[in-house]
């Protein structure tokens, strides 16, 4: 199934008025998916029932904000791994900076290898306006 997408109309960053206006594909979501409808599919191919699967789900979304907050970078094998970035204010000298330079935290996303081939197979339709 292909995923659709629209055409949206940018300005280029940065330019009073903003500039020279350009126009850009945009997919567009069908919907969002939870932990149920996850439990759902993964007990129709499988022998486990849903109490486990939420169970291994809900712990996973436990655990894995601790191993990062330990340093560690998470590699759920296929799934892919995470991992924290951080941004900082920059300093003239490597000795001047500490944490208090740190200005943002964020969690990194790599999906693993079947991610990669679906992203490679994808088809495109452009949504009818």
């Amino acid at each position: 199934m292909p995923v659709n997408f629209n055409v949206i109309e940018r300005a280029e960053p940065g330019v009073e008025g903003g500039g020279n206006r350009k126009f850009y594909a945009s997919a567009i979501s069908k919907g969002s998916k939870g932990i149920e409808e996850l439990t759902d599919r993964i007990e129709k191919i499988s022998t486990v029932s849903g109490a486990d699967i939420r169970a291994v789900l809900y712990a996973i979304i436990d655990i894995v904000p601790e191993m990062l907050s330990d340093g560690n970078i998470v590699n759920i094998g296929d799934l892919g791994s995470f991992r924290v970035s951080i941004s900082s204010e920059g300093s003239v000298t490597a000795e001047e900076v500490d944490s208090s330079h740190i200005t943002d935290a964020r969690i990194l996303f790599r999906p693993g290898n079947k991610f990669d081939e679906m992203l490679k197979n994808l088809s495109y339709e452009k949504a009818s306006a």
